[in-house]
């Protein structure tokens, strides 16, 4: 670190030391494939320890539905997310997911759309001259037209939000975690919603989420089955 003359450490541009931090490079390709809080959301792996969220509707009516305007009769209701793309001032892109559908409005944007049950994760990070003013991490599930859903900046018309981080520590620990999914052979796309609503909820409570193994994931896939 740099000192002034007086012996005090140097501060960023904005004067503060550290405003002039930035997320490491994101990917040449840019896909893959609020405070932060924890999800007002039930789950068996939380083991009663739960938080919770002011609510995000005040009509009293409870969560929007999906809008009957985003299908058609002979097509399957789609979830679009928006990505953007500006070098160095506005990045987005897919951590992970699998989209059904893949449409480029211009050299800076372009729309994906997934089908309902499908689990994508979404990066949004943006700066300005003096340094990153937004980063931040979503993980969603499309859903089905009568099923109730979250309001997320760029997704239409929302989703199941399974997972939110707010800050480049917090994303990257995440990060760290799909990462070690991905190494014991598991996609991503096809973990059990409840995980992600666990380790949500366990950062949110400063604790280590738990690991998922391959063990608990075809435990997953075999109830899975048997709803489906």
């Amino acid at each position: 670190m740099s000192f002034g003359l007086s012996g005090t450490a140097g501060l960023g541009r904005s004067g503060t030391e550290s405003s002039d931090y930035r997320e490491p490079k994101w990917p040449s390709n840019p896909q893959k494939s609020a405070p932060f809080c924890a999800l007002n959301l039930a789950n068996k792996e939380s083991f009663g320890f739960l938080l919770t969220q002011g609510a995000l509707w005040t009509d009293g009516e409870g969560p929007p539905r999906r809008p009957a305007a985003t299908r058609s009769e002979n097509s399957p209701p789609l979830t679009h997310v928006t990505l953007f793309w500006r070098e160095g001032k506005h990045e987005d892109w897919l951590k992970f997911g699998k989209p059904v559908a893949n449409r480029i409005v211009s050299r800076s944007q372009r729309i994906e759309s997934y089908a309902p049950g499908q689990v994508f994760g979404l990066v949004r990070w943006a700066s300005n001259d003096y340094g990153t003013i937004r980063s931040s991490f979503d993980i969603v599930r499309a859903v089905e037209p009568d099923e109730s859903v979250t309001p997320v900046a760029q997704v239409d018309p929302g989703g199941e939000l399974l997972l939110a981080v707010h800050g480049w520590p917090k994303v990257a620990r995440v990060f760290r975690l799909i990462d070690a999914i991905e190494a014991s052979g598991i996609d991503p796309c096809e973990v059990a919603p409840d995980h992600w609503r666990h380790v949500h909820n366990r950062l949110a409570a400063r604790e280590a989420p738990r690991d998922y193994s391959p063990a608990r994931h075809r435990a997953w896939l075999q109830r899975k089955a048997l709803l489906s």
